[in-house]
């Protein structure tokens, strides 16, 4: 072989090697940030990680693999650690972050406006300012809405089902973490109107509030409360549905979460549902797509369900067609 033919032919083997070296190297570990508007303690907070995480894997990403997830835990209330762990996730410059709550999703989205995030539970995403619609969010963001504001007047009808005296109705919530308020205590107000019954906003800032504003929902007769979903009424479950039993007030709730601790009916979504069609958007990014172009999806399921326990202790009797209509009746 001429000399001028070898350094050729080891010339082009020289430049296929990396190349060939490089066809062989694993893809990419991708990255997933996700931030948590509740104590990492709170067992259905874990639960809703844990459905996301199983749903990742059935779409093929399995963490250590070819995801790693790095998880932040704020309390709904504390805006500060909420901020400061948006901004750690921000800095990590993950591929994707998933949002638990609406004050989750205004934090993040007060550190990027480029990193796509994924939000799992969320009230009123327009009126919140986090997509321009639904059908087409228009930047870094999109999700699953978790009710929509017509169920307010479900909620008055249901207590009123099981409870027909109730004509007062106190809807609790927390104004730092429901920033969404009016996005349903303007049609429970309108709904009210048509049930000939008393609406009252009943806010409650932090927990040592709620007995006295539960407690003065029970000083008249005929009373009711509805919970309004908001996380920091999820984290404090035990106790509202507690103080509902004590002054012996009928309430229904937004979660089953909150019948399976005592209290009297719920209606509304299973939100791990939510956390698992989370997992199928972020595969979706993952694979190339834009938040920008994926459909803020709403609900198409609701469960009701009623504590037959709780209504005798109250001494309602539930109409059988009501037991009928459930999802399911806890004795």
């Amino acid at each position: 072989m001429r000399r001028r033919e070898f350094i050729t032919l080891l010339g082009g083997a020289a430049v296929a090697w990396p190349t060939a070296a490089r066809a062989q190297q694993p893809e990419r570990m991708k990255r997933i940030g996700v931030l948590m508007g509740y104590p990492e303690s709170d067992s259905e907070a874990q639960t809703k990680i844990a459905a996301f995480q199983d749903g990742l894997q059935k779409l093929g990403w399995t963490e250590g693999r070819n995801t790693r997830i790095d998880t932040r835990w704020a309390t709904p209330a504390d805006a500060e650690s909420m901020e400061r762990f948006a901004k750690e996730l921000v800095a990590l410059q993950p591929d994707l972050i998933l949002s638990s709550t609406t004050p989750t999703t205004a934090a993040l989205l007060q550190q990027t406006r480029a990193i796509p995030i994924v939000f799992a539970t969320v009230a009123d995403p327009v009126g919140s300012g986090f997509v321009a619609s639904f059908p087409r969010p228009g930047g870094n963001v999109t999700g699953f809405v978790v009710f929509e504001a017509s169920l307010a007047g479900k909620w008055i009808e249901l207590l009123k089902e099981i409870a027909p005296r109730v004509n007062r109705i106190a809807f609790l919530f927390n104004p730092a973490t429901a920033t969404y308020a009016e996005f349903y205590l303007n049609p429970f107000k309108a709904a009210a109107a048509s049930f000939a019954v008393e609406a009252i906003a009943a806010p409650v800032r932090d927990r040592s509030q709620l007995d006295s504003v539960v407690s003065a929902q029970a000083r008249e007769p005929n009373g009711g409360l509805i919970v309004m979903p908001d996380s920091f009424t999820d984290l404090h479950r035990a106790e509202i549905t507690s103080l509902a039993a004590r002054y012996r007030l009928p309430a229904i709730y937004p979660r089953r979460i909150f019948t399976e601790v005592g209290g009297l009916l719920s209606y509304g979504i299973d939100q791990l549902d939510n956390f698992r069609l989370a997992a199928t958007y972020a595969d979706r990014i993952l694979k190339g797509e834009k938040p920008a172009d994926l459909p803020v999806q709403s609900p198409t399921q609701y469960e009701l369900v009623i504590n037959l326990k709780t209504a005798k202790a109250l001494g309602l009797d539930v109409p059988v067609h009501l037991q009928q209509r459930a999802d399911e009746v806890i004795e």
